[in-house]
């Protein structure tokens, strides 16, 4: 349960993507991909005053390491580039997560931005040899660490979330806990203590609700006939409709049947149960030790 403050937390969601990358997300969902995140945090945390930065951006403002301390919580995004592809986008976002890291300011990231975490932190990201994970990762299980680990409280044994990726940590850097695996990646969940600063992430996306899925996938059909998730265009249709059925009407125990989707996914609360955790666990007991509640 996120407690009551004295003051709004200042949070920062860092947004991995290009200009042109999250216009696209815009065009087909309607908020960008770091306005979506930040909406996920305050529904969680309703009245938090939530900065948006574009670090993939040549030029943008980006905070030093006394702005960086000045948040709560910082919070990384998902993306669409490759962080083994060496350019500017991606340099200096890798550079801003070592400020992170520096600062000491907690910080959770989805997908990209674990990859992040642990790139940023000496450890290596590639193209996964398992191929890509699209949908929903599947049968998440915890390790003894993750079982008693606060990132994933309230998570069962085996469970199922929201995931988009061709990359994956293959070397996890020094200062690793891994809490959590599947079939697919080693690394689903980790917590990574590097520099004095302490990171929680997560390779799936607590923060996309179905409708988020089912847009981003919109975009990939071809991709997802080519290597075969979808037999054609329209079986590809037929499913993004079936996500967005659930996503509006979530007690469709057909289509959660026929999906082989449970509460996990379906249920917005319990959904978000890594966003919720690193609020409660990380955020809020950071605050008040900084004198700042």
């Amino acid at each position: 349960m996120i407690s009551p403050s004295s003051r709004p937390l200042r949070l920062l969601v860092v947004d991995g993507n290009t200009r042109e990358q999250r216009e696209n997300h815009a065009a087909g969902y309607g908020t960008q991909p770091g306005e979506a995140y930040a909406a996920e945090v305050t529904a969680i945390v309703p009245g938090a005053i939530t900065d948006i930065c574009l670090p993939a951006d040549a030029g943008a403002n980006l905070p030093d390491g006394a702005g960086l301390q000045s948040y709560d919580g910082i919070f990384l995004t998902g993306s669409h580039l490759h962080i083994y592809q060496i350019e500017p986008a991606v340099t200096r976002q890798i550079e801003l997560m070592r400020a992170i890291y520096a600062s000491g300011t907690p910080c959770f990231g989805s997908c990209w931005g674990i990859q992040m975490g642990a790139v940023a932190a000496g450890g290596t990201v590639t193209a996964n040899p398992n191929g890509r994970e699209v949908g929903f990762a599947r049968k998440i299980t915890p390790s003894e660490a993750g079982r008693s680990h606060p990132l994933l409280a309230g998570r069962p044994l085996s469970f199922d979330a929201p995931a988009i990726h061709l990359d994956t940590i293959t070397l996890p850097p020094g200062g690793t806990t891994v809490l959590a695996s599947n079939a697919y990646s080693s690394v689903q969940a980790a917590e990574i203590s590097h520099d004095g600063g302490v990171f929680w992430g997560v390779q799936y996306h607590p923060e996309f609700p179905l409708r988020q899925v089912a847009s981003i996938l919109g975009r990939m059909v071809p991709i997802l006939i080519e290597e075969g998730f979808r037999r054609d265009e329209a079986s590809a249709t037929d499913w993004l409709t079936d996500l967005h059925t659930l996503d509006a009407e979530p007690t469709r125990h057909d289509l959660a049947w026929a999906h082989g989707l449970d509460a996990e996914v379906l249920d917005a609360g319990r959904r978000v149960t890594e966003l919720r955790n690193f609020l409660n666990h990380r955020v809020l007991p950071q605050t008040s030790a900084r004198g700042r509640a």
